[in-house]
């Protein structure tokens, strides 16, 4: 369940491969790779607003409207499978998550501007003071 919409389990597409790097024999012989795929553009579990927002927040993730994505750290192949639904979870989340409040412009209070202000004299004064008389 991503952001109140569930995403079918027909729509991921599981592929296996062996991992690369540093494990011995058992590298060699496990496919505990996991590359998890779902087709983001041509969801039917996708509600249409939220296709928009997530199309163009993941634009640079996407190929052919496809979100791919990978785990590897594990040995286990289980581990690495729930190691890339929660990330998968986790980016369609984000990209779906509604935009942020605009910030409202705020003023300065009279005391802030004024703290600032005798901070600047203060440290205008201590540079004042490490001058020397060198043309004396």
């Amino acid at each position: 369940m991503v952001g109140g919409w569930t995403l079918s389990a027909a729509e991921l597409a599981e592929r296996f491969s062996r991992s690369s790097g540093p494990g011995g024999q058992g590298v060699d012989t496990t496919d505990s790779r996991v590359e998890l795929s779902v087709d983001v553009a041509g969801s039917a579990s996708l509600p249409g607003h939220l296709r928009d927002r997530v199309l163009t927040r993941l634009a640079g993730r996407l190929v052919d409207g496809v979100l791919t994505v990978r785990a590897s750290e594990h040995r286990a192949q289980l581990a690495n499978r729930r190691a890339a639904r929660e990330r998968l979870v986790a980016q369609l989340r984000d990209a779906a998550a509604a935009p942020p409040a605009p910030r409202r412009a705020t003023r300065p209070t009279r005391g802030s501007q004024r703290r600032r202000l005798e901070a600047k004299k203060q440290r205008g004064q201590v540079k004042r003071g490490r001058r020397g008389d060198w043309d004396a």
